[in-house]
């Protein structure tokens, strides 16, 4: 019998899941300092941060003692870390150097910096500071933290630029400057931190996993430097979806199952036109968790003919026998039989999953989007970026979790909108981020096996209890994971891959995320 991953509290919730608006941590970073000694914060901060340096020195340089090390000094307290950090590396026998690139400085790190050896420079001479990061065999960027806003400005931007073009490895403290900390923008591609690896302090920020964020942060490694986040629930935090959280919604079946309580997935997708997509959705159904599935749609003799198990016949959704859950649309077409599709699912009490086709009608037809807005059953939306845009009248723009949660509130379902990192909303306010998938995923057909699979997650929690919005929501964030992992296990050893190779995958993916064992320490 599979977890119970229902309600609002995020049990166990992790730094390393955990991606907190700037207010969030602001407010949590307010309360451990109520109840600290002054500095111990920083002091943490600083400690894991010379640690990690540490270990990117002896990557680069074989060695700490003796290696260059440039820090980029901004005016706040990533700023302070840094220093504090450096000069842990100075004490270790590290040349380092730390340009100041703002008018004002956290002057106590900065004395006990020059104290442990360190070397302290403005950059009003930004030749001889560019010329340091030049030398350098790490370079650690406290320009800006989690408040900055917008591109970088001189000096910093020159600096960025030179850190990017040499061969010195990039340690961001918290998140590259020049990234929003809350959605992952980048107000110029020239005036931004690119860092080969990201310490992010207390917990994650959205745009380390979003946007154009996520494309500069490099490696992510995620310090507890002791913020309380057991008062949290899935309205407050953007979670990243992980083996952990995906091994809780895959367990497997016990001796009393049988294929109907392990779940009955509908599937009317497909058409005369696209009888693939119809192929390619039963796929990834029949890797769900589900014992039974059901194919009702025009293009049941070919489905049938690709997989025997499935029992697949023409007619009606409102006919076609029950299910937990119904998937519709993909390949479907936009005809009236496809639209009588979404209306005789929408009429159900059961969770629906509505893709690609459905999605252009739901924006389209006035009687489809009343059903569905309208409907006290539960619904998940799939749209990518195009589809998005229909739906919503407007592009999905550079703040992705905002547009979910928006599109989640208007429609009254489930979103799921996909991408390099894949967003899930539901209208309450949870939401989830998949960040498995590589680039190679995008590819025609990729999304149907993620529909069907969905599909069949859903189907199978319902049949053990009824599913509630943010139950779907973690398992939509669940699907898109493994999905990703199955796209990611497809393309090992740098292979090609079609959407065939990731439902192929998707066995192995949920082996692979089942073997998941959690390390208590």
């Amino acid at each position: 019998m599979s977890t119970d991953l229902s309600g609002s509290t995020l049990r166990g919730l992790r730094p390393a899941t955990a991606a907190l608006s700037v207010d969030t941590v602001r407010r949590l970073e307010a309360d451990a300092l109520a109840t600290l000694p002054d500095g111990t914060l920083m002091q943490r901060a600083a400690a894991a941060i010379a640690v990690s340096a540490g270990s990117m020195l002896r990557d680069v340089a074989g060695r700490v003692s003796g290696a260059r090390v440039v820090l980029l000094v901004g005016s706040g307290d990533n700023g302070g870390d840094a220093l504090y950090a450096g000069a842990r590396l100075a004490a270790r026998g590290a040349r380092v150097d730390a340009v100041l690139v703002a008018d004002r400085h956290h002057e106590a790190g900065a004395a006990t910096f020059v104290r442990a050896g360190g070397h302290l420079h403005t950059a009003s001479d930004l030749i001889a500071a560019a010329e340091l990061v030049a030398l350098a065999d790490l370079v650690v960027d406290g320009i800006v933290g989690i408040g900055g806003r917008g591109a970088l400005r001189e000096p910093a931007a020159t600096l960025a630029a030179v850190a990017r073009e040499t061969d010195a490895s990039v340690l961001a403290v918290d998140l590259p400057s020049g990234v929003d900390a809350d959605t992952g923008e980048v107000a110029d591609a020239a005036a931004v931190v690119h860092a080969d690896r990201t310490i992010v302090l207390g917990t994650l920020k959205p745009g380390l996993l979003v946007g154009h964020g996520a494309l500069r942060c490099g490696d992510l490694e995620v310090v507890d430097i002791g913020l309380d986040l057991s008062g949290l629930t899935t309205s407050d935090a953007l979670v990243r979806v992980d083996d952990e959280l995906a091994a809780e919604a895959l367990a497997r079946p016990t001796s009393l199952d049988d294929k109907y309580t392990r779940g009955v997935v509908g599937l009317s997708t497909g058409s005369e036109r696209y009888p693939g997509a119809a192929i390619l959705s039963t796929a990834g159904a029949r890797h769900g968790m589900v014992g039974y599935v059901r194919y009702s749609g025009p293009s049941y003799e070919e489905v049938v003919r690709a997989w025997p198990d499935v029992v697949a016949k023409p007619g009606r959704v409102g006919l076609a026998g029950r299910a937990q859950c119904w998937v519709v649309g993909s390949g479907r077409g936009t005809d009236e039989e496809a639209r009588l599709a979404i209306l005789d699912a929408a009429a159900l009490m059961t969770p629906i999953v509505l893709d690609a086709d459905a999605l252009t009608l739901l924006a389209e037809d006035q009687q489809v989007r009343a059903a569905i807005v309208s409907r006290p059953g539960l619904t998940v939306l799939t749209p990518h970026d195009g589809e998005f845009a229909r739906l919503a009248g407007t592009q999905v723009g550079p703040d992705r979790v905002g547009a979910a949660r928006f599109a989640a509130q208007t429609f009254n379902a489930v979103v799921l909108l996909k991408g390099s990192s894949t967003i899930v909303a539901a209208p309450g306010g949870a939401t989830y981020v998949s960040v498995a998938a590589p680039a190679e995923m995008a590819t025609a057909g990729s999304g149907d096996v993620l529909a069907g699979f969905l599909g069949a997650l859903l189907a199978h929690h319902e049949a053990l209890g009824h599913v509630d919005e943010q139950h779907a929501a973690r398992l939509a964030g669940v699907a898109a994971y493994v999905h990703g992992v199955a796209g990611a296990l497809a393309v090992a050893q740098g292979r090609t891959i079609t959407a065939v190779d990731i439902a192929e995958a998707l066995p192995d993916a949920v082996s692979r995320v089942r073997g998941w064992v959690r390390q208590d320490t």
